[in-house]
């Protein structure tokens, strides 16, 4: 199962965006985002975690690569009904037994 999604490099913002929302770009830092900073469209910095990433996918989050799933797994999977077989059908779990008791004979 995936736990995350691929994305593309982080947009650079200018130093005026960085005073005015400083808060906001410091929190994306501290989740472990690289974010670039230009002057008048040259890059000029990186605001990056005080902390090195210690994983390969805290270090993918941080580099832009990846992001993190939101939600819980088990709740959704427990939220999720049984497929139900049709009138005449076999369940799914009768044909898996099948499938089964073949592959030993």
């Amino acid at each position: 199962m995936c736990y995350f999604h691929l994305v593309g490099e982080p947009e650079s913002i200018g130093i005026r965006e960085l005073r005015q929302h400083a808060s906001r770009y410091v929190a994306m830092a501290k989740q472990g985002k690289r974010v670039p900073v230009t002057d008048r469209g040259e890059l000029v910095a990186y605001l990056v975690p005080a902390h090195e990433p210690s994983t390969t996918f805290q270090r993918m989050v941080a580099a832009g690569q990846v992001r993190p799933a939101k939600g819980n797994l088990a709740e959704t999977l427990a939220s999720l009904e049984p497929l139900k077989a049709e009138p005449g059908e076999k369940t799914l779990s009768e044909v898996l037994r099948e499938m089964r008791d073949e592959e030993r004979y």
